[in-house]
């Protein structure tokens, strides 16, 4: 049994049930396994994709999406989805580090070929909406479809996903997730979400993130559900999509819910299908879940990131909602624990790094021994969260990864800006930290000591950056000084930086 019996399964029990909208398009159970089959027998048979090959996607939302997830899944191949928002460098040290046998994407990103074709040149790309010039289509292929579609020794234990994480040192790192773990991870949504065949989830988060393709897509497609996908975020097809297609189910993070509850047409919305919706990445203001809770919405939230699938830790429909602030119990299939330094467990109310074992748990770090094993402890895996719980075990979340940067629901390492930062000639040394923001939660600011002679300016140094990383993690303000916090070794004082600039900046949120 592989991850893709369960869609097998569903098209059994209920062909004719849709599984998957989007647009004017409809997929029941019984197409969408049939495409999941032909897309299988493409890439083994015209690609030579085999068990443990990487096939990497970069697209917007789609159907296909998840046709490629479960055709890899019957190969035991392994999907490497990439976020669209990246720079192009960025994409290819992620292509190049999984060492990827196929890039699918779609025409608005083949602005990556030509580096691909000259730093890649033994990666196949295929179209999924065009003919490349040098590749075919995705429905060209799957037209040449033939073969059984499988390959030998694939089951649950077969290497799924490699979802890269931005790293701590500069690097992304791609968290491995085995199939078993997509497999727990919706148990877990079931029952966090009450989630049944009859449910109907609106996923309008981007598949690159598990969020979006974990917390409820996957789970509802594995219990016979339908999805409605929505290629991108934006309020108003959210809510028009809330009285079109009555979904039950949906999940957005906070900058997602900031939005739709300021549009205008957010008063008048018919929200009476919603039974919850979910909401994560970040510390959620309360504020922002009352607006859907005074609507008669009720809002879970769900504790957890890239490592663990991301479902960890959660508060589920029916249960107790009335602990403001809380993040929840530990997942029905996973443990959760508080531990000090030495990761011995701590008492309850005793502030503490949050650790989480299970099967939903990453397995390693592609290519990265040195930082599993900074991770993972005996099978806990260690999240650089600090948090709670209290007496009942319910968790409070107080502070995030290190020094990480969450802005509109992406995370943003300081350490990958400051290490592009350096690299400008003027720049002798930086800090990059989190500014409060009341539309994006936070933007990353860069406090900056010029070399000897440097001129440089804002606009430049913004220039630079963006050239290399996404548009999301440029800097929104860059503040020249001549010294910054250090620790007794040098190293700079994220936290004393953050309040020096509140300080000088006072609190946006």
């Amino acid at each position: 049994m592989d991850l893709c019996s369960l869609i097998e399964r569903n098209a059994a029990f209920a062909p004719a049930k849709p599984a998957i909208m989007f647009g004017s398009e409809t997929l029941t159970y019984a197409a969408f396994n049939a495409r999941i089959e032909k897309a299988a027998r493409a890439l083994k048979a015209e690609l030579g994709v085999g068990r443990g090959d990487r096939v990497a996607i970069l697209s917007l939302n789609r159907p296909d999406y998840l046709v490629l997830l479960y055709a890899c899944a019957r190969l035991g191949a392994i999907l490497v989805p990439l976020n669209w928002r990246l720079a192009t460098a960025e994409q290819l040290f992620i292509l190049s580090d999984a060492t990827a046998k196929v890039l699918v994407l779609e025409r608005a990103f083949a602005g990556i070929l030509p580096a691909l074709e000259t730093s890649l040149p033994d990666t196949t790309a295929v179209g999924l909406d065009f003919l490349p010039d040098r590749g075919p289509s995705f429905d060209a292929l799957l037209a040449e479809a033939r073969g059984d579609g499988r390959n030998p020794h694939t089951d649950l234990t077969c290497p799924l996903l490699i979802v890269y994480t931005s790293g701590t040192t500069g690097r992304p790192k791609g968290a491995v997730l085995r199939q078993d773990a997509l497999l727990w991870n919706g148990v877990m949504s079931q029952h966090m979400h009450a989630l049944t065949a009859d449910d109907h989830v609106l996923t309008v988060l981007p598949f690159f993130h598990v969020g979006g393709l974990n917390i409820q897509s996957t789970p509802a497609l594995h219990h016979g559900a339908t999805v409605t996908v929505h290629a991108r975020f934006t309020p108003d097809t959210t809510l028009a999509a809330f009285e079109r297609d009555r979904p039950t189910l949906t999940v957005l993070v906070p900058a997602t819910i900031q939005a739709v509850t300021d549009h205008p047409a957010w008063a008048t919305t018919d929200l009476s299908s919603l039974k919850a919706i979910s909401t994560g990445s970040s510390i959620v203001p309360q504020a922002l879940m009352d607006r859907f809770i005074a609507r008669g919405v009720p809002v879970l939230q769900v504790y957890g990131s890239t490592e663990t699938c991301p479902i960890a830790v959660y508060t589920r429909l029916g249960g107790d909602l009335s602990r403001t602030g809380s993040t929840g119990l530990p997942g029905l299939c996973c443990e959760a624990i508080v531990v000090d330094d030495n990761g011995n467990e701590l008492p309850p109310v005793t502030p503490g790094e949050i650790a989480v074992r299970g099967p939903n748990v990453f397995y390693e770090y592609w290519g990265n021994e040195t930082a599993t094993r900074e991770a993972l402890h005996d099978g806990w895996y260690r999240t650089g969260d600090i948090g709670l719980r209290d007496d009942d075990g319910y968790f409070w979340v107080h502070d995030r990864k290190g020094n990480m940067i969450i802005s509109g629901g992406e995370n943003i390492y300081p350490a990958e800006v400051e290490r592009v930062l350096l690299e400008h000639p003027d720049v002798a040394e930086c800090g990059v930290i989190g500014r409060p923001d009341p539309r994006w939660d936070e933007v990353p600011v860069a406090y900056v000591i010029r070399r000897a002679g440097g001129r440089a300016g804002e606009d430049e140094l913004r220039a630079h950056v963006q050239a290399h990383l996404a548009r999301f993690k440029v800097p929104r303000d860059i503040v020249f000084v001549d010294d910054l916090p250090r620790t007794a070794l040098g190293k700079v004082q994220h936290f004393m930086l953050k309040l020096r600039d509140a300080a000088t900046h006072g609190d946006a949120a």
